[in-house]
């Protein structure tokens, strides 16, 4: 045993206590180090990001950083959830058009976690008429079902009451939402919205089925046309309040009228962002709520979903990874339903076992981790609760600029919305772009050997209206043009890494090279290991590519960049490309470095190898 010396200090002792200023010295030391001479006072500032929408997100919080009280759990203002404890419905999403299928994935969804449905009824999936095949089996009295049926909306909810009425069903035992949402519809489709059903619904519901809702207030197709948090809240905001309006001028009272919408959020890999946006919804609807006189109905009923634009089509199987950060986001967030769609979503309909891996998600989540068991397990963090309250403040003013030109029909139909969103993801778009932004499997460590994850067609969604977008999109274009080529030539458009002095020298920005010639699909081939003027022709040659890209030191590139340029120039490369951005080397077509927009570089050595477009 070895014993310490005595220096006179407890080991109960506590740990000198840190302040800011000290922080902000260290901080500034480490920016020191990589080039940045800063003050103390501004080291802080320089770590300092600026969300879409106008958030402020800080490197350091503490106690000082205070933000409105979030209530209690189940109490207004319901930031902390509308329910006393955690735990979520996990409703699964099933989107089939024969209705025999239908009916083996819903059993096979509720015989396995599943604990409420979530049924697209509409154009090509599944006909209204289709539903009693579909819930045949199906205990409706136990298993809530939430439909999706866009124009078919009130055929399909008389179907459904029809199913309850005739199967004998208690109605006061019924639960679920009928779905109707004119303005969602009117944002998918560029359709007007026509509203008269959906008060029909509500009506009809209110006065026979106390736990139906009848609308849905979706924020995906906000989302899914590339809206920041701040706008999707604001959307969900203005879209809630025009269907308050719709009800209470058809007569229902306000609380009747609060406790027919339900509304549905996107939930993305960006877990406190995510958590966040959920929090502020709930204060943003109880503020609309006092407004209305009714702060005791002002729960907010929330369906998460997980986000179809994060969703990847190349190494499909990290989406196993997103979907469970964004399942973990809206529990701790407070979701009360969250539906994770499966992992191969974007290729095709998924098959069994992405489904089941899907409900099994939350079923970890809520079984193992005991997510379910704590409420509002975010809640006290000085940076949930500031981002949350920051969430809260933008929301708000993006609802009232939407308010102020109108409504949310206004904003929709004059193309207001559709305008803010585009700049929006146009900002988003360049960050993906540059790599600002990565996505792994894709603008990061993309492999090229993998093998495609194949899935019969998927039902076409609802379109005309808002876009809908993905971050792989242009590099999945990329991608796209390489796979036809090589179908077509049996090879890969391919680039020579030129690497110049030992491997100390030049593997990191080789690597970085190979990363981003293959995030567009284009084959990088590094042998031998290291060239010089007298032997990158031959390797050149040897290599089957039509261009290079010179790999090194800066000091290098200028010892020995010049011949070696001059060499594969002589050699027949058509373009000669330098991972970097040395101050001065004749001779070269263009640079890849760490900011760059990968798309256009990209882009034009596929276009200069002839591939087509």
């Amino acid at each position: 045993m070895t014993v310490l010396p005595d220096e006179g200090i407890s080991p109960a002792a506590p740990f000198p206590e840190a302040g800011r200023a000290q922080w902000r010295q260290l901080v500034a030391g480490v920016l020191r180090k990589s080039g940045r001479e800063l003050p103390d006072a501004e080291a802080e500032a320089a770590l300092t990001t600026v969300l879409d929408g106008g958030v402020t997100v800080r490197p350091l919080y503490t106690a000082q950083d205070t933000a409105p009280d979030p209530g209690l759990p189940g109490f207004p203002p319901y930031v902390r959830g509308s329910a006393l404890l955690g735990g979520w419905d996990v409703r699964a999403r099933l989107d089939f058009a024969d209705p025999a299928a239908a009916n083996a994935a819903v059993l096979d969804d509720l015989e396995n976690g599943a604990t409420s449905l979530w049924l697209a009824v509409r154009g090509p999936a599944l006909p209204p008429g289709g539903l009693a095949r579909a819930l045949d089996g199906v205990l409706l009295d136990l298993a809530p079902v939430v439909l999706d049926a866009g124009p078919d909306t009130a055929s399909a909810a008389r179907e459904l009451i029809g199913l309850y009425e005739a199967r004998g069903v208690d109605p006061a035992a019924v639960r679920g939402c009928l779905g109707a949402d004119p303005l969602g519809h009117a944002a998918r489709t560029g359709e007007a919205a026509a509203p008269d059903d959906a008060v029909a619904l509500a009506t009809r519901v209110h006065r026979c089925y106390p736990g139906v809702r009848a609308l849905a207030v979706d924020a995906l197709p906000y989302h899914e046309a590339g809206a920041s948090e701040v706008q999707e809240l604001g959307a969900a905001l203005a879209t809630g309040v025009a269907y308050l309006r719709l009800l209470t001028g058809a007569g229902l009272d306000v609380e009747a009228a609060l406790g027919q919408l339900e509304f549905r959020f996107a939930a993305t890999a960006d877990q406190f962002l995510t958590t966040a946006k959920l929090r502020a919804a709930r204060r943003l609807w109880a503020r609309v709520a006092r407004a209305c006189g009714a702060p005791a109905a002002a729960g907010q009923r929330q369906h998460a979903v997980t986000s179809r634009v994060m969703a990847t089509r190349r190494d499909p199987y990290v989406n196993l990874l997103r979907t469970t950060l964004a399942a973990f986001a809206a529990g701790t967030g407070g979701a009360d339903a969250v539906t994770v769609l499966p992992f191969d979503t974007a290729i095709g309909a998924p098959d069994a076992f992405a489904r089941r891996i899907a409900r099994n998600t939350s079923a970890i989540l809520l079984e193992e981790a005991h997510l379910g068991r704590v409420a509002d397990p975010a809640g006290g963090s000085w940076y949930v609760e500031s981002l949350t309250a920051e969430l809260a403040r933008a929301g708000w003013e993006f609802f009232q600029e939407l308010e102020a030109a109108g409504g949310q029909e206004r904003a929709l139909a004059s193309g207001l919305l559709g305008e803010r969103i585009a700049a929006t993801w146009a900002a988003r778009r360049r960050r993906l772009a540059t790599r600002r932004e990565p996505v792994t499997g894709v603008s990061e460590f993309p492999d090229l050997a993998e093998r495609p994850v194949e899935r019969a067609p998927a039902p076409a969604p609802p379109s005309g209206g808002l876009p809908r977008v993905r971050r792989d999109e242009a590099y999945e274009a990329l991608r796209a043009r390489s796979d036809a080529h090589l179908a077509a030539t049996g090879a890969r458009p391919k680039v020579f890494l030129a690497a110049l002095g030992p491997a100390a020298a030049h593997t990191a920005r080789a690597s970085f090279a190979a990363n981003i010639l293959q995030a567009g699909g284009v084959e990088p081939v590094h042998d031998p290991v290291s060239v010089d003027a007298g032997t990158a022709a031959a390797a050149f040659a040897a290599s089957g590519a039509q261009a290079a890209c010179l790999c090194s030191t800066d000091a290098l590139y200028a010892e020995q960049g010049p011949a070696v340029v001059a060499a594969l120039r002589a050699a027949g490369a058509h373009r000669i490309y330098l991972a970097g951005r040395p101050d001065t080397l004749p001779g070269l077509d263009g640079y890849v470095f760490a900011g760059c927009d990968a798309v256009a570089a990209l882009t034009l050595v596929l276009d200069r190898a002839g591939v087509a477009a």
